[in-house]
């Protein structure tokens, strides 16, 4: 009991530490304060992030196999040891990614073993395809609610503000550890430009 006590000492204070560190800013900017070209940028930057192989390798498509990425060559592979995500995307049919991809809140501290998140590991839906995709593609997917899971501006910004509050997948791919390399900017900054990107009217460069 004792030790039990110790423990929960211990770990209480370091799950507060890491809420205060998840609060972001997500006030939405008024309508049309941003300019189109100002908007076209930050879609840029927010496409930097979901092409990066931390977002792009659970983001695939109908042969739901997650990727690899060779840290030397930056080349994409499938996963290693068969791993088929089904039609489930969460493997149920064969491997569950919870087998080796744990839920839980500990850091990612140890190199080359399977990454964890506070939400239950899985590849992303099906209608969120980003691999194999052009930038233009993506964008007029996420502007399109009928493609985005229903989801307005607001919409979008919530899904990443939730995410981050449950230390899931896009606040992972802001701070993988144990050695990976993390998405570029950082999540607060991804947020504000999603923000600036749905004031400017989520512009979309032909392509």
């Amino acid at each position: 009991m004792r030790r039990t006590l110790i423990a929960l000492a211990l770990t209480v204070p370091a799950t507060l530490a890491l809420a205060a560190e998840t609060q972001l800013d997500d006030t939405l900017l008024p309508e049309g304060s941003v300019s189109e070209q100002d908007g076209l940028a930050a879609w840029d930057r927010i496409h930097e992030v979901l092409s990066h192989p931390r977002c792009s390798n659970c983001h695939v498509g109908e042969d739901n196999i997650p990727l690899w990425t060779a840290t030397a060559s930056g080349q994409a592979r499938d996963h290693g040891m068969n791993i088929h995500g089904g039609d489930s995307r969460i493997g149920a049919e064969y491997l569950p990614c919870s087998s080796c991809h744990l839920t839980t809140d500990l850091p990612n501290s140890i190199p080359h073993a399977p990454p964890h998140a506070g939400l239950d590991w899985q590849l992303a839906p099906l209608e969120f395809q980003w691999t194999g995709k052009t930038s233009a593609e993506i964008c007029a997917q996420l502007a399109d609610p009928d493609r985005n899971g229903g989801r307005d501006l607001e919409g979008l910004v919530e899904h990443i503000t939730h995410d981050v509050s449950e230390n899931g997948f896009i606040a992972w791919g802001f701070a993988p550890g144990a050695g990976r390399e993390p998405a570029p900017y950082d999540v607060q900054s991804h947020l504000d430009d999603f923000k600036a990107w749905g004031a400017a009217g989520m512009p979309c460069a032909p392509g």
